[in-house]
């Protein structure tokens, strides 16, 4: 049990210090840091306990992977850097989207994805 602890322990560190959503590979390559030997399985093992002990949540976007981040965060968007395919979180919104649904209709949540080059992508070479 000790290194299944071990293990969250890592995947948990991995997903609060990089302030963005996370590809399971992503979670795999960083946590090989921490804890040698750690696979894919345990990667997803742990991320299904994480989400359901509510530590996670799942990011998801149209045709893509499922994404994690940590729980907590206020309410925001992401961008998706249609170069290097990482996703970053986005803290503002347009607000006002309530009044885009048709009328007599009721909004309960929404989600806005921007799509691009992130700043590291975008620059000339």
């Amino acid at each position: 049990m000790k290194r299944s602890t071990r293990q969250r322990d890592a995947i948990k560190a991995v997903i609060d210090s990089a302030q963005r959503p996370l590809s399971p590979q992503e979670i795999l390559d960083d946590a090989k840091c921490h804890v040698e030997g750690i696979g894919m399985a345990t990667v997803y093992r742990n991320l299904k306990s994480l989400v359901e002990s509510n530590s996670l949540v799942v990011v998801s976007l149209p045709g893509e992977s499922a994404r994690y981040e940590s729980s907590g965060h206020t309410h925001h968007h992401h961008f998706h850097c249609t170069h290097c395919n990482r996703v970053y979180d986005v803290h503002e919104c347009p607000g006002k989207l309530l009044e885009l649904a048709p009328s007599g209709f009721t909004v309960e949540r929404h989600e806005l994805t921007l799509y691009g080059r992130c700043d590291q992508c975008a620059q000339p070479h």
